[in-house]
């Protein structure tokens, strides 16, 4: 029996290639709701939910965004009513798949939509501009970007290839059945490069107690995606070691998760165990790429293309303080573990970044602020050391144990 795929843009200058697309899905068996984008003029080919419907979604009409001509607010109110009127086709049960294609504005719009909808549920997009950092479009979800390689603007000879290509993607994702495995309770861990051997040491041991691990690379994109799956309720415990992300929210560095890190699991009232992994290091891109007046800070060249910048006294407690802040918030039992012998491979003694006076900072920033009833516990080793994760997986374990 065919599944039913939601195919989505503006039908009115890409009604062609949406019609072969919808045919080619069509050919496989498969049934198409196809739902219209478009804004300025009539779609070329009947939509099964019109562009009226998704304008109204979206807080407006199409013809309060046809009188204005503004097409930045255009884009928004259909973008926000596409994530809606797919939103309740999902939940009703009517799509079991979504395939969208368009050009930077469509492509803004279809991923709105595709980001509304779960992990693992099949999203397919044929963009121009899938190249290059396409987060803004992706965010922390798992949509398939296709280059379209040359414009979506009929059926030719290359486009033919990819949008048949793209059609049988998405056909092939739906028909997939995802087998089932010995599920077990989850636990969310965020590692860097420079904790690697405290989380898998962690993650073995809280293994071996039951749960299931997933690491998260704290890149920016890993602590957002780690965020919005907590916020999704998927783990029951968060074994959040590697907090370096905060570090580069402070000083503007490239891979800030942003200022909502750690929201999630404060609201869930999630267990958590925090320490202030890798904090003493901002991520830049190549040496070219640091800030003028970052040019005379500590510089360590992690490969061609990171460059790592340590963090000071003044940075470290504010880093401190936005760590206390966040736990304050939990309505669940957080703990702290401090590791005195540096948070880092290179903040360890004899390596680059080793700075106790700076680690300090953090730590007394991080004791001075967090609220009664807050565990915060220093251990004398380094973050990488055996006995550091032994501690932490303990720590976390008792407060699973308690909640149970």
């Amino acid at each position: 029996m065919g599944k039913t795929i939601a195919v989505i843009g503006a039908l009115d200058t890409k009604g062609e290639e949406l019609r072969f697309v919808k045919e080619e899905i069509e050919r496989r068996g498969h049934k198409v709701l196809l739902i219209d984008t478009s804004v300025i003029d009539e779609p070329l080919i009947p939509p099964d939910i019109p562009s009226t419907e998704v304008a109204e979604a979206g807080g407006s009409s199409l013809a309060a965004l046809r009188e204005r001509r503004d097409r930045g607010e255009a884009m928004k109110v259909m973008a926000k009513g596409a994530a809606v009127v797919v939103t309740r086709l999902y939940q009703a049960g009517k799509i079991d798949g979504i395939l969208g294609m368009g050009g930077s504005a469509g492509t803004a719009v279809g991923t709105a939509a595709m980001r509304a909808l779960p992990v693992g549920f099949p999203k397919v997009m044929v963009s121009t501009v899938a190249a290059g950092d396409t987060r803004g479009y992706v965010g922390t979800k798992d949509i398939t970007m296709i280059p379209s390689v040359v414009d979506i603007s009929g059926i030719n000879r290359i486009s033919r290839q990819i949008f048949t290509r793209a059609a049988g993607a998405i056909c092939g994702m739906v028909e997939v059945e995802v087998r089932p495995g010995a599920d077990k309770p989850m636990i969310a861990a965020s590692m860097f490069g420079n904790s690697t051997k405290a989380v898998e040491h962690g993650r073995a041991i809280l293994e071996k107690a039951g749960y299931e691990v997933l690491v998260f690379h704290a890149t920016g994109v890993g602590g957002s995606t780690m965020e919005s799956l907590v916020a999704e309720g998927y783990f029951d415990g968060i074994f959040d070691i590697t907090t370096t992300e905060w570090a580069d929210e402070v000083c503007g560095g490239v891979m800030s998760a942003g200022p909502n890190r750690g929201d999630a699991a404060a609201r869930r009232g999630i267990p958590q165990v925090i320490a202030p992994g890798c904090v003493d290091m901002v991520n830049f891109w190549a040496p070219s790429t640091v800030p003028e007046k970052y040019r005379n800070r500590q510089l360590y060249e992690w490969n061609p293309n990171v460059t790592l910048m340590r963090t000071n006294v003044e940075e470290n407690i504010e880093i401190g303080r936005r760590l206390a802040e966040k736990a304050n918030a939990s309505t669940g039992p957080v703990a702290f573990l401090l590791p005195l012998r540096g948070v880092s491979l290179l903040d360890s003694p004899g390596n680059p970044f080793w700075n106790p006076e700076a680690d300090q900072a953090c730590f007394r920033a991080i004791k001075e602020n967090v609220k009664p009833g807050i565990h915060v516990e220093e251990i004398d080793c380094n973050l990488n050391d055996p006995e550091f994760a032994e501690r932490a997986a303990a720590l976390l374990l008792e407060m699973l144990q308690k909640k149970a």
